[in-house]
């Protein structure tokens, strides 16, 4: 491979990611100029000058609210991520949170790190204060799920394993996530149908205008008395506020979420934590790999998948060049990528086109190696948002 790509890090990445990118073949560096890439996690990239040079976006993890989505698209750059990567540790996270929720295991813990005197003293008022904290158990009772993507799905099964009843609401679950799901899960016919039978509602949604608030005020009545809500998804996707107000009334019985606020980091009833749902060793390394991965074979390869804007294309690479066209999804545009090249005397040996929305990517595979005077006829036309030729 005789190309250096420039990879620019706005956020620590993995070593298990970065170690998979030949040293011979890569530049990675936080500070770094002109990228062909740029990985990331957190940081927010929307008042970003972003480079024209970049060719690649990669997120370690799975939201991609802190990306400009809509402004890469425009210019011809696919956003990757890492779904499913870190679906463990949120799992994990949430039946840790329904356990905490139904044992009050915080306001316990807050009352016995409280507690003052001899041993025996603590002994004594550990007897009588213990009354105070009793809770209940977890089969039996049912867990609503809403969003069936990879972390969901898991979260399904986990609660099914433990004896509780799952109902489920997706409305473009796909065939490979139903077919992952236990036979027993139940599927609501909508959020609120779900809601007025879920003792506990997990989200595992992104965070736009159709779920912004999709727990409020009139739908937090649709659920039973003592019902429990886990956000560990988006800030937002819950109204905090009609929360606290539900749980002051007496009608819910704990909220658990990943995003403490000077509302609800106080309340007695509420466990906030600092956006744990993804941090652990294992679900880093698994993001970084992932998303490492897709990067390196878009530049090298042409291929995408897990991208949140782009199509998902996988043409075997070979020997011969290859052209990678991005364009606008317009009528014509194939037929006029293959007159300029047969024109130059090109032969096309293989070729693959797949669109999504407004964007389409073509890859080319010729028999001779094109000039640059053929790679600016293409890049010239109008629609195409940008050309590379691999292995040229």
């Amino acid at each position: 491979m005789s190309q250096m790509y420039k990879l620019l890090t706005l956020n620590n990445i993995s070593a298990a990611g970065l170690d998979r990118l030949p040293r011979e073949a890569y530049e990675v560096a936080s500070e770094i100029t002109q990228p062909d890439a740029i990985l990331l996690r957190s940081f927010k990239m929307h008042d970003m000058e972003i480079p024209e040079t970049v060719q690649a976006i990669g997120r370690a993890g799975a939201g991609v609210n802190n990306i400009p989505v809509d402004k890469m698209t425009e210019k011809g750059i696919p956003v990757f991520n890492a779904p499913g990567a870190n679906a463990n540790a949120v799992k994990e996270l949430v039946i840790a949170g329904m356990l905490m929720a139904a044992r009050n295991i915080g306001p316990a813990w807050k009352f016995a790190t409280g507690l003052a005197g001899d041993d025996a003293q603590i002994g004594k008022a550990v007897e009588t204060g213990k009354k105070n904290f009793v809770g209940f158990e977890l089969p039996g009772r049912t867990l609503g799920v809403v969003g069936l993507g990879a972390i969901g799905v898991k979260i399904c099964n986990a609660a099914h394993d433990l004896g509780m009843k799952v109902v489920g609401f997706d409305p473009s679950i796909t065939v490979k996530s139903a077919w992952k799901l236990k036979a027993d899960v139940e599927q609501a016919l909508s959020i609120d149908d779900l809601l007025s039978r879920s003792d506990f509602v997990t989200f595992h949604v992104p965070l736009n205008d159709a779920t912004a608030s999709m727990i409020n005020e009139e739908r937090i009545k649709l659920m039973p008395k003592d019902a429990i809500v886990l956000n560990f998804a988006r800030n937002g996707i819950v109204d905090d506020e009609a929360v606290v107000k539900a749980l002051d009334d007496g009608h819910l019985y704990g909220y658990v979420c990943d995003f403490p606020s000077n509302l609800l980091k106080d309340h007695p009833r509420c466990i906030t934590l600092p956006h744990l749902g993804a941090s652990t060793r294992e679900a880093e390394e698994n993001c970084a790999i992932m998303v490492v991965d897709e990067v390196r074979s878009w530049l090298e390869d042409g291929n995408i998948t897990n991208s949140v804007n782009f199509p998902e294309i996988q043409m075997p690479p070979g020997d011969n060049p290859r052209l990678v066209v991005v364009n606008s999804n317009v009528p014509n545009m194939l037929g006029q990528i293959s007159t300029d090249l047969a024109e130059a005397g090109l032969n096309i040996v293989d070729m693959l086109n797949k669109s999504r929305g407004d964007i389409a990517v073509t890859l080319i595979d010729l028999e001779a190696q094109p000039d640059a005077s053929v790679v600016n006829r293409i890049a010239a036309l109008e629609g195409v948002l940008s050309v590379r030729c691999l292995s040229c």
